[in-house]
């Protein structure tokens, strides 16, 4: 299993927003880049809006930053599309066996290892900006040179 893949589309797009702001970033465009269907793009810009992180106005086409890019951190995002309820990153099996040395000690021995992993991967997204991911991407093309 891994983390909802609606958290590296809602960094995608807010980067390309970012790098599109002389454009009209509509989902269509978005979800050309994303490489997947409008409708999927829609619905996490929708979730990205209600955090407070993108402006959307009816009838006009596009979409764009609410903040500034230094003011969004990758644990804006990781939370915004919902990847995981507070406290649940890891899951821990339901009704171990008892009987079991194993069974009756599995869960009180790791909730505390795997909630202290959460916490350590939460601080580390908020330290981290879009602004950040943004620079990233933009050193990464310059590498490359022209196409």
């Amino acid at each position: 299993m891994s983390i909802s893949s609606r958290f590296a589309v809602g960094v995608h797009i807010l980067s390309l927003i970012e790098m599109n702001k002389d454009g009209v970033s509509s989902s269509e465009f978005l979800a050309g880049s994303v490489n997947t269907n409008p409708a999927l793009i829609r619905k996490i810009i929708g979730m990205l809006k209600k955090a407070g992180l993108v402006e959307v106005h009816p009838g006009i086409a596009g979409t764009k930053l609410a903040r500034e890019l230094s003011d969004i951190t990758l644990l804006d995002v990781y939370k915004a599309v919902d990847v995981v309820q507070d406290n649940e990153l890891f899951s821990v099996h339901e009704n171990p066996n008892p009987q079991c040395p194993v069974g009756r000690n599995i869960q009180e021995t790791i909730i505390p290892i795997l909630s202290t992993a959460q916490i350590a991967l939460e601080k580390v997204l908020g330290n981290v900006t879009i602004e950040d991911i943004v620079k990233g991407i933009q050193e990464k093309e310059k590498c490359k040179g022209p196409v």
